[in-house]
């Protein structure tokens, strides 16, 4: 082996030993690194991302005006804008984020569903701990129960 600078990007010299070669035929196998599964991604086009943008917008305009406009009461106008927050998180992870069942072999999407009933389970619990300590702890919140003890 020499010492020799080498171009930027070559192989070292012990790549270039028989029997390793370039990977293109020196396995012997008749295959070149270009011929190895390789998971596809779906690719986007301009479409996707103008439906995608569009559709953001509308699904963050028509929150604006409810609350601009107060059509509704507070209650009704929170619900409808906790369904268009859920439906533009769709939105933005099928067309910007791209994912979909078919996306690394459905991993991300498994991993997205693990992450989802982790959120939940945790703020389910930490609302239920927070709901029975209130409850248990503040003597003020039970006034008429309080003049009644001995």
């Amino acid at each position: 082996m020499s010492d020799a600078p080498s171009a930027p990007g070559a192989l070292p010299a012990a790549h270039m030993e028989p029997g390793h070669g370039d990977h293109g035929n020196g396995h012997g196998d008749g295959h070149g690194h270009g011929d190895h599964a390789v998971a596809e991604l779906p690719h986007a086009s301009a479409r996707d991302y103008a439906i995608g943008f569009v559709a953001s917008v509308i699904l963050t305009a028509i929150p604006f005006w409810l609350v601009m406009s107060g059509t509704f009461s507070a209650a009704v106008t929170g619900g409808i804008i906790t369904v268009f927050a859920v439906v533009q998180i769709v939105v933005h992870m099928v067309y910007f984020l791209h994912m979909s069942p078919k996306a690394e072999g459905g991993w991300s999407l498994s991993s997205l569903v693990f992450t989802v009933i982790v959120v939940v389970i945790m703020l389910a619990g930490s609302l239920w701990v927070m709901s029975h300590l209130n409850a248990n702890m503040m003597p003020g919140g039970h006034i008429g129960e309080a003049a009644q003890l001995p």
